[in-house]
Parts: C-alpha cells; sequence; structure tokens
C-alpha cells in the first residue's frame, strides 16, 4: 500500500464514521464499496479487510459510551449472544460455498429503502405527537442478531446498518439501540477478522485481510467514531431518527444501483 492509498483510506474511513457512529452504524456498510471500487481490494479480502476495519474502528465510539455510561443494559448482550455465532457460520458460509451477491444485494435493497422511507416518514408524521410502540421481545432480538451475524460474516459489514433501523423501527429509541449495536459490530468483527485469518491458512486465495489498508481505514474510523459519538447526546432524537433513515435509504440505494450494472 502507497501512501496515497492509505491517506484516502483514513480519510474515507473518518468521514464515513463521523457521519454513522451517532446512529449506532460503524460505517462498513458504506466503506465496503470504497474498498472495492477505489482503493481495488479484491473479493473475498474484501470481507475480512472490513471486519478488520471494524475491529481497529470500534473502540473509538465505544470508549466514548464506556464513559457516558450507555454500554450497559442487556440489549448489548443480546446483541453479543446472536451475532457471535451468526458471524462464523457466515466467515464459513463466505469461503467454502462463495454465495454470489447478487441475492444479497437484492435482500439489503428490498429491506432498507421501504424501512429507511418508513422510518423517515414516521419520525416527521409524529414528532409532535410521538406513539408508543411494543419493543421486540428478547428472544426476536436474539434471533434477529443471530440472522444479521450471518449476513455480517458472508458481506463483512458489521451489522449495525440493519439493526439500527429495525430495532429503532420496532419503537427502541436511538440512543438505547446505538452503544448496543456498535458493541456487537465490534465484538463480531473481531471474531469474524480472526476466522478469516485461521481459514486462511487452510485453504488458497484471496482470504486473508489487506492489513495495512485495513488498518489505515481504521484508524480514520476510529477517529471518527469517537467524534460522532460525542455528538450523539447533542442531537435530538428526532434528528437521529431521521439520520438512521436517511442512512437505511443510502444503503439500500447503493445495493439497488449495483444490481441495475
Amino acid at each position: 500500500m502507497d501512501w496515497p492509498t492509505g491517506l484516502l483510506g483514513f480519510a474515507a474511513g473518518l468521514l464515513i464514521s463521523v457521519a454513522t457512529a451517532p446512529v449506532g452504524v460503524s460505517g462498513a456498510v458504506f466503506l465496503l464499496p470504497v474498498q472495492v471500487s477505489v482503493l481495488g481490494v479484491p473479493s473475498p479480502a474484501v470481507t475480512p479487510t472490513n471486519l478488520l476495519y471494524n475491529v481497529v474502528a470500534g473502540p473509538g465510539a465505544l470508549l466514548r459510551h464506556h464513559r457516558a455510561g450507555t454500554l450497559r443494559g442487556p440489549l448489548t448482550r443480546l446483541l453479543v449472544l446472536g451475532t457471535v455465532p451468526g458471524v462464523v457460520a457466515g466467515a464459513v458460509i463466505r469461503v467454502f460455498a462463495v454465495p454470489g451477491p447478487s441475492v444479497f444485494r437484492l435482500l439489503i435493497a428490498v429491506l432498507l429503502l421501504p424501512l429507511g422511507g418508513w422510518l423517515c416518514l414516521r419520525t416527521l408524521r409524529r414528532a409532535s405527537r410521538p406513539a408508543p410502540a411494543r419493543e421486540p421481545s428478547p428472544r426476536a432480538v436474539t434471533r434477529l442478531a443471530m440472522a444479521v451475524g450471518v449476513a455480517g460474516g458472508i458481506y463483512g459489514i458489521g451489522g449495525g446498518s440493519l439493526l439500527g433501523p429495525i430495532l429503532v423501527g420496532r419503537g427502541m429509541p436511538v440512543a438505547k439501540v446505538a452503544p448496543a449495536a456498535l458493541a456487537a459490530t465490534f465484538v463480531t468483527s473481531v471474531v469474524g477478522a480472526g476466522t478469516y485469518a485461521l481459514l486462511s491458512l487452510t485453504t488458497t486465495g484471496d482470504i486473508a485481510p489487506y492489513w495495512s489498508l485495513g488498518l489505515a481505514c481504521g484508524l480514520g474510523g476510529l477517529c471518527g467514531g469517537y467524534l460522532g459519538a460525542r455528538l450523539q447526546p447533542r442531537l435530538p432524537e428526532t434528528a437521529l431518527r431521521l439520520l438512521l433513515g436517511v442512512l437505511a435509504l443510502g444503503v439500500g440505494g447503493v445495493y439497488a444501483v449495483q444490481l441495475l450494472r
């Protein structure tokens, strides 16, 4: 990796994480197309490289949430309990089954485009008169987290971009979801990156992460994540919900455009 590529990766990680950390999204899902199209990381190495980004970037936002005392609570434990076995299964599937990306992109677009639009409209309509909503059960949260963990292990996304909109859409406040989603993203990324590193010892091809580039992007995310988490308490719940809805629309739109190419 040359210096211009490293600086570009650092800047991409910084800018993306500042915008996404306030709502519990690591930004890896937006970094993925940057790594493939701009930085030239091949598949399947892009998946563990993205997980490495989460590992390096995660402590920035988590440190801020820890100091604020927002990491404690059952939601964090439920998300970690579900996503850890899911990401291991996803990594094995990615290496040995090599599922095509088209179906995944279609599913994400179909899920996040209407979910993001609904979340934005619901927030705008009910900003002045919020209506109570029933939160999902612990069992449903764990099952959702496991499914998201499998997707994260296959495609190298942290999971917050999926967990956040769904849980907030089910009535949970962003301030409660964001720290738990970031914690689950960090833990599963550590497990996922380690799984890929072990699998690279027994298989051929670009399976190991691009260490230098992943570290450069991650250092940018480390700084940006801390700044984004620091911004969160200063933003009203309505603004956070709108930001999460717009991010969901953005992720869904990115994958929809990729499907049409």
